[in-house]
């Protein structure tokens, strides 16, 4: 009753040169240790307030939350969304994880240690 078998899954997390099967490798010389492919760019979404829908913006994940603001403010004007920005200066503004959270965002934090890939820039509140 090989028919009956499950069908062999497929393991796309192998590097290249590398096969699925234990013991086997595809050629390339090697210290035997295993390939582990990296994360090169990853999507996040910035909600700009009182914006209609998220801007999204490709970075590393190595890259800092300043960054992030800056290239989010740069795609919002470059696409000439509404409402228009009072100023494309990333110093301005302040990033959190969503429009009801209160603290936000560090500017030198790292962006693969927030956790999340959603996130809402508003501006500074100043007090006078």
């Amino acid at each position: 009753m090989d028919s009956l078998a499950p069908p062999k899954r497929q393991n796309y997390g192998v590097g290249r040169g590398a096969s699925s099967e234990p013991g086997l490798n595809n050629g390339g010389g090697g210290g035997g240790g295993e390939e582990r492919r990296r994360l090169t760019k990853v999507l996040f979404n910035v909600t700009i307030q009182n914006s209609l829908g998220p801007v999204q913006v490709m970075m590393l994940p190595e890259n800092t939350v300043a960054e992030l603001m800056k290239a989010a403010i740069d795609v919002h004007v470059k696409e000439k969304r509404r409402p228009l920005m009072g100023s494309s200066d990333p110093v301005c503004y302040e990033l959190h994880y969503s429009q009801f959270s209160l603290q936000s965002l560090k500017p030198e934090e790292k962006l693969i240690d927030l956790g999340s890939r959603n996130f809402f820039l508003c501006p500074k509140i100043v007090m006078k």
